[in-house]
């Protein structure tokens, strides 16, 4: 019998969008001889699969199955795609976890924990070679000083961002005093990142985004990196998703001492948080001292074929349908 999988996008964000694209292409590269594959979105108003037919059948929340026909389809893994909440912030895999349903990305806690930047670079302060610029966590009850704080600490330019978002929404680059506030407002005001702001003084350097994943016999693999060039003050959500905006060179022009660092680095990465299935890490090379800085880690990353995963993986030698297939694999080995 055929493995059946449950891909699972849509969710409660913005980032939605984003979701739904990331699901057609991981769709259409999955090994249909091998998995029985069931698309299944989750809004906030439900959570369905529309069968080919054009027939929307509800899924039973109990324990995660569909019935067609008279008949119940239970699966054997959750392919989670949805970036944000609730797909990426712990919450689904909390409720997988409680139905005993592996799914293929990391764990409820570390999925929780990554969501909030300020916490991650708190786990990650004392890794050899990875360097963090210097920032203020801001909450709620911050709000009505957050200026003052940030200018008594901070020097700028910074990067003013939702402490638990993603796809670079609400994120401002702010050059003057003047814009602090409105960054500010932008920032808390975003949907559904928890309330709280980062703010980061900014690092003149290259930037790079770069996945790793455990395969199917237990090795981490490093994919080649990718190097960001956007047009844009910085790479925001238009940047990511506006064709010819950005310039994504992969593999990007390293040398074999920068590959060899940024490998060591996104391992030690991986094993601090306790990483599982594929995700990506950003980060800049400084201008001046060639370090290397933490910008964010993604657990869900976006798979078009675009994206810069799908870009990483041919740049590795492997097709799409042969990765899907070891995030899979993986999966149902290491559940």
């Amino acid at each position: 019998m055929t493995t059946k999988i449950a891909l699972i996008t849509g969710g409660y964000t913005g980032e939605a969008e984003v979701s739904f694209k990331s699901s057609d292409f991981v769709y259409s590269q999955l090994d249909k001889n091998k998995y029985d594959v069931y698309l299944i979105t989750i809004t906030k108003e439900n959570w369905s699969h529309v069968t080919d037919a054009g027939i929307k059948i509800p899924v039973r929340k109990d324990d995660f199955t569909l019935e067609i026909d008279g008949h119940i389809i239970k699966f054997d893994l959750a392919f989670i795609l949805i970036h944000g909440s609730p797909g990426e912030d712990g919450r689904l895999q909390g409720y997988f976890d409680m139905i005993d349903l592996p799914y293929t990305t990391c764990n409820a806690l570390t999925s929780a924990l990554t969501m909030n930047k300020g916490y991650t670079k708190a786990l990650l302060q004392d890794i050899s070679s990875l360097h963090h610029s210097n920032s203020v966590m801001l909450r709620e009850f911050d709000r009505e000083n957050a200026k003052q704080v940030v200018e008594q600490k901070l020097k700028l330019p910074y990067f003013v961002k939702p402490n638990a978002g993603g796809s670079s929404i609400g994120m401002t680059k702010v050059k003057e005093a003047s814009e602090l506030q409105d960054a500010l407002d932008k920032a808390y005001d975003a949907e559904n990142t928890g309330k709280q702001v980062l703010v980061e003084e900014f690092i003149v350097g290259r930037e790079f985004s770069q996945g790793i994943f455990r395969n199917s016999a237990g090795e981490l693999i490093v994919l080649p990196a990718t190097e960001v060039k956007t047009t844009r003050e910085f790479f925001d959500f238009e940047a990511k998703y506006i064709p010819g905006l950005t310039e994504e060179i992969t593999p990007a022009d390293l040398t074999d001492e920068q590959k060899e660092r940024s490998a060591r680095v996104l391992k030690e990465i991986y094993l601090r948080l306790d990483c599982k299935g594929m995700v990506r890490v950003d980060y800049f090379l400084e201008s001046e001292t060639n370090n290397m800085y933490f910008i964010e880690i993604n657990t869900v990353p976006g798979q078009t074929a675009q994206s810069f995963i799908p870009q990483q993986v041919r740049a590795y030698g492997m097709t799409e349908t042969e990765f899907y297939g070891e995030l899979i694999e993986a999966s149902l080995r290491f559940k």
